[in-house]
Formats: C-alpha cells, sequence, structure tokens
C-alpha cells in the first residue's frame, strides 16, 4: 500500500513546496494522460515460477525477464468450464507487479481450475513498476483489462481479486464505473478500504503544508492517494462502500502494519463479508506484506472463490512482522 519514507518537516520552505507541488502536478497528470488516453495495461507472459516471499519474486523478476508472469496466467485460450465459469482477474498493491504479487497465488488458482489473469496496471510509460499513477485513473484502465478478459473467454463475469491498492481500484471500478454486471465475486486481501494512517503520520502530513505533496514524490501519487480521509479514499467510497448484485469479501489481519485503524480494512455495505485472519486462525500473525504469501490465507482465499470444493485451510503459527524485511531488502535492492 504504502512506502515507508520520512517526511518533511516544518523547516521545508515555501519555494520547494511550490516546486514539489508543481512536479507532482506534472507527474501526475503524465500519468493520468496516459491511462486516460486509451494505453492499455501491460500483460506479463514470461511464466515465472511460484516464489515463497516477494523477495524471491524480485529477484528472479530481475534476473530474467521484466515480463515474467505468474505460471498458468494470463492464458488468453483458456476456456471457463462449468466448475468455474468466471475468470478470476488479479489486481496487485502499490509499487509493485503481477508477478511480484501473485506468484504464488495465481498458479495455486490456475491448479484449481480457474483461468487466471494479472496484468500490470498503473505504470508510467516506460516504468518497470507498477500500481503508481492516479487510483481512479488506474481503475478505468483496469476495467478495460476485464473487458478484453470476457471477449476472449466468452465469459458472462469475472471474479476479481485485489492486493491493498489492488482492493481500492477494482472496487472503484465495480462500484462507480458500471464493473458491478461483469463481476460476479470481489475479494480484498489487505484492502484499504478507508484509508490508512501509518501510526498516526498520515494525519501529521496532511496538517503540513506542502508534505504530502513531497511524500508523492519520494514515493508515488498512488501511496498519497490511500491516506485516510484523503479525496481519492472519499471519492472511493461516496454513496457506500458496495453496491448490489456483487458479493463482497474482505480478507485482513489485526496485525496489518499499513492499514490503521485495523477497522478500516473491513466493508460496511449490507451483505459483506469481512474475514479477519486471527479470528480464523489465532497463531497467524501475518500481516499486510505477507498476506499474499501466506498458505492459510492462499487457501481461505479459494474457499472465498470455490466454495463446496475447497479444501479447509490449515492453521499454523506464523510470526509477527513476517515478510517485512524481504519487502523492504526488495525494495531498495
Amino acid at each position: 500500500m504504502y512506502q515507508l519514507v520520512r517526511g518533511p518537516g516544518r523547516g521545508v520552505s515555501q519555494a520547494v513546496r511550490a516546486t514539489a507541488v508543481g512536479i507532482l502536478t506534472a507527474v501526475a497528470v503524465t500519468i493520468a494522460t496516459a491511462v486516460a488516453s486509451g494505453a492499455p495495461v501491460e500483460v506479463p507472459v514470461v511464466p515465472g515460477p511460484s516464489q515463497s516471499d516477494h523477495l524471491a519474486a524480485a529477484v528472479y523478476q530481475r534476473q530474467h525477464h521484466q515480463l515474467v508472469a505468474p505460471s498458468g496466467t494470463n492464458d488468453f485460450g483458456c476456456r471457463p468450464d462449468a466448475a468455474h465459469p468466471r475468470p478470476v482477474v488479479l489486481a496487485h498493491g502499490t509499487d509493485s507487479t503481477a508477478y511480484s504479487d501473485w506468484s504464488a497465488i495465481g498458479p495455486s488458482l490456475v491448479e484449481a481450475g480457474f483461468c487466471v489473469f494479472a496484468p500490470n496496471y498503473g505504470g508510467a510509460p516506460g516504468a518497470d513498476t507498477f500500481g503508481t499513477g492516479d487510483l481512479l485513473a488506474s481503475a478505468a484502465q483496469f476495467g478495460d483489462f476485464v473487458d478484453r478478459v470476457l471477449a476472449e473467454t466468452g465469459a458472462e463475469q469475472v471474479d476479481l481479486v485485489g492486493f491493498s491498492q489492488g482492493a481500492t481500484v477494482t472496487r472503484y471500478y465495480v462500484n462507480k464505473l458500471g464493473g458491478a454486471e461483469k463481476v460476479g465475486r470481489w475479494v480484498g486481501l489487505a484492502s484499504p478500504t478507508y484509508g490508512g494512517v501509518m501510526y498516526g503520520l498520515a494525519p501529521i502530513a496532511q496538517a503540513v503544508p506542502g508534505a504530502l505533496e513531497a511524500f508523492a514524490l519520494v514515493t508515488s501519487l498512488a501511496a498519497v492517494q490511500q491516506a485516510q480521509g484523503s479525496p481519492t479514499m472519499l471519492a472511493v467510497n461516496e454513496g457506500g462502500d458496495t453496491v448490489p448484485g456483487v458479493e463482497y469479501t474482505t480478507i485482513g489481519s489485526r496485525v496489518d502494519e499499513m492499514i490503521q485503524p485495523f477497522e478500516n480494512i473491513a466493508l460496511r455495505g449490507q451483505g459483506a463479508r469481512n474475514l479477519v485472519l486471527q479470528d480464523l486462525c489465532p497463531p497467524n500473525l501475518t500481516g499486510h506484506f505477507h498476506m499474499v504469501y501466506d498458505p492459510y490465507v492462499r487457501d481461505l482465499l479459494l474457499t472465498v472463490l470455490d466454495p463446496g470444493h475447497a479444501p479447509e485451510p490449515v492453521c499454523v503459527p506464523v510470526a509477527l512482522g513476517t515478510g517485512i524485511p524481504e519487502v523492504v531488502i526488495a525494495g531498495n535492492s
């Protein structure tokens, strides 16, 4: 969802603030224009093996091919069967790629019998990392990809699974851009449904002129947009966080490192299911970053997408902080 950086203090000069705002605006316009003008998502096609964590995925992707895809995904020759009539489309998180976030879950869904697709969305032209651009523009871009999946597979609907930012992007598409009639199930893993306060840092940054702009310069526009109370998050949830006709489920952790308060993960719309990892498996202290690599979460997701057929997840202890070192190293190497 976010990258952790040190924000500016009150000593930032007015000139620096003005420069930051100007640069940020130019970057935002460039990215949003690229998406709005019809720039498609990037569809990785080089299959890569399943990985155990973000660092292993990052190393493999760096050493082999930037367009590496989770094994078995993005096969437009796949045709849904009667047991799995809806393709599953996966949306990665902030400053990431389809392979980085879905190298483990993607192949497991393919093995379970689903047609699975995982694009790279929300990147600036020529970027090697994605999920950095304007969230609302990314939602439109993602919607175009859903249309392609439906057209090429012959399916009537898809199921969407979003991790972190991907949950917000896909939910905006469903709720605000006409996606509801094309989607059967929506699942958010570590969903920043109402944004995060980042241990109280986001409200402070929001109160300091120029702080959010400077933060966006060293992270991304998308990262800033996911703060609690941001105009983007207010737009996403305006009029309610769900719409009729779609089955909504969130899977969250009480010890999520990025989304606080924890209650901000849950949807409040009628009929939404909010699954809490520690309520189902108390010794599993998986947080935000490890969510897409935790075997219990992987199997729990399958029970949501394929109820009645998926095996029950096996509960085992997971240490607090698992996956954080790997994310930090991957992001700075």
